[in-house]
């Protein structure tokens, strides 16, 4: 399985490219199924759910053939019947929301367990929290964790600074589907997003025992038989454990 790990997306012509690459086609002779499972713990997650479909950088790419994959029903199905589609599709597409929430159902439907099996030619495409989950472990900021929808590794009190002050968070270590051996903070230095800071991702990154990449919504992450190479139109970082 090959990797293309974003923070917002296919927001420029590199990361377009390198997709292309990565399936080794173009995008109108390939397959998707995109994942919107993170989405809905969010308020107004369903109506967000349907933009990233309708709308959004991945799903408007121009695929041959565009599904939805949906990991909470997945339990109620026969994996016969769901594993065949994904062992068969070109690229997986992952959106981003609630990473604890994503990688909970992401073992509790079996992907997981059948992403490392995939043919090698099939390529994860994560935006965001779909990027945050690829990793063995990763971090993540809440006010408030989500309740029975993870088992956390980890959970401790942070402070992270902002442009008005600080800001207190519980910052939460949890396990992901293992695909990569580094973890990745989204949305570097964006102002919507203040516990991404240069200085707050430093802060971050040391509270994980793996490399970590800090990637701004110009940047992607692209992994190729474990080689991994940064392709970057804007900001990021690496991080040593």
């Amino acid at each position: 399985m090959k990797l293309l790990l974003t923070s917002t997306g296919i927001t420029n012509m590199s990361i377009h490219n390198a997709l292309v690459d990565l399936l080794g086609k173009p995008i109108a002779e390939s397959s998707a199924l995109f994942i919107p499972t993170a989405i809905y713990p969010f308020p107004g997650g369903a109506g967000m759910a349907w933009q990233m479909i309708s709308k959004g950088s991945l799903c408007e790419l121009g695929w041959k053939s565009l599904g939805v994959l949906e990991l909470t029903a997945l339990p109620s199905i026969d994996k016969e019947v769901w594993a065949p589609l994904v062992q068969e599709t070109d690229a997986i597409l992952v959106g981003g929301g609630d990473v604890l929430y994503l990688s909970y159902w992401m073992r509790q439907s079996g992907l997981a367990d059948l992403l490392p099996l995939l043919r090698r030619e099939t390529v994860y495409v994560g935006v965001s929290a779909g990027s945050i989950a690829a990793a063995a472990t990763f971090g993540e900021t809440y006010v408030n964790p989500p309740g029975g929808s993870s088992e956390a590794l980890t959970s401790e009190d942070a402070v992270f600074a902002t442009p008005g002050g600080e800001i207190s968070r519980i910052f939460v270590t949890a396990q992901g589907a293992g695909l990569v051996d580094f973890a990745v903070i989204p949305h570097f230095a964006h102002e919507d997003h203040p516990d991404a800071s240069s200085a707050n991702a430093e802060q971050w990154a040391a509270r994980l025992p793996v490399p970590t990449y800090a990637i701004d919504d110009q940047t992607a992450i692209k992994v190729t038989d474990g080689t991994v190479e940064v392709v970057s139109e804007g900001r990021w970082k690496l991080f040593a454990p």
